[in-house]
């Protein structure tokens, strides 16, 4: 059950984890396809597409990515959540949804990124 070629958006507003976050999808076989530092950025991916899976920070500057996931969601687009918050950041709409806390370890990011997908 390889990853390899899995295309992701990285939704993150800090550089470092973000940097962090593309050397591990690079390490599990992915693609960083497009990345978004903020939600209007994060929305206008979402409305372009071009990946399979995204991960969103819940927490972008103080403003949460939630309206992005609901887009994913219609969208039909896998989704996991990365908190810094552990799971009191996650949220009951979207409580089906996998969540990663920070700080990453590849082995959880890649069985979060399974579950999305379903593999």
């Amino acid at each position: 059950m390889s990853l390899e070629g899995v295309r992701v958006l990285l939704v993150e507003d800090e550089a470092i984890i973000a940097m962090t976050a593309e050397d591990m999808l690079e390490e599990l076989g992915c693609i960083t396809a497009a990345t978004a530092a903020n939600l209007d950025e994060a929305m206008a991916c979402a409305e372009r597409g071009g990946f399979d899976l995204a991960l969103l920070d819940i927490n972008l500057n103080g403003q949460q990515s939630l309206p992005v996931a609901a887009r994913l969601r219609e969208a039909g687009t896998p989704f996991v959540f990365t908190t810094g918050y552990g799971a009191a950041g996650s949220t009951a709409d979207f409580a089906d949804a996998p969540l990663v806390t920070k700080p990453y370890q590849l082995a959880d990011l890649q069985a979060a990124i399974r579950q999305a997908l379903g593999r």
